[in-house]
């Protein structure tokens, strides 16, 4: 009987490494930058250089998943993002940096509406050079709205 259990038990843990994902939180993707503001300051809508911990640079590529509320970027309708913040109360307006946004590419277009609160899960990709998207991006998303 123990044997049975053991095998059964080795088994579970076996298939869950297989097919694990990293279950991330907002302090993860926070903690998982740095960014250096030029000496002077920083302009207005500057692209500051990130540096990622170990932890995102081990995690690039590979699938994620992370709980935020949904944003639709008004006028695209075909831009989507991840927050820690809903837009509601100002997603980027002293509650967070540029950190706490996350671009989502879904493979079908998804049925979501502004400040749902989802889980997505998805393929991390760390963006160092390109200012016209942000730190974070989750290519192959898919997800689910999370009733309160």
């Amino acid at each position: 009987m123990i044997k049975k259990l053991s095998l059964i038990f080795l088994f579970i843990f076996s298939a869950q490494l297989v097919s694990a994902q990293a279950l991330l939180d907002w302090e993860d993707m926070i903690q998982g930058v740095n960014y250096t503001t030029p000496e002077g300051g920083a302009e207005l809508g500057e692209f500051l250089k990130p540096t990622y911990s170990k932890q995102m640079l081990a995690l690039e590529g590979k699938e994620i998943s992370i709980t935020g509320y949904f944003l639709v970027l008004e006028g695209q309708k075909d831009s989507f993002m991840l927050s820690n913040n809903p837009m509601a109360s100002c997603f980027f307006c002293g509650n967070g940096g540029p950190e706490t946004i996350i671009e989502l590419y879904f493979d079908k277009r998804p049925n979501f509406f502004m400040d749902d609160l989802i889980s997505v899960k998805g393929i991390l990709k760390l963006n160092r050079d390109d200012p016209d998207h942000t730190y974070y991006t989750i290519e192959h998303a898919n997800g689910f709205t999370i009733k309160m």
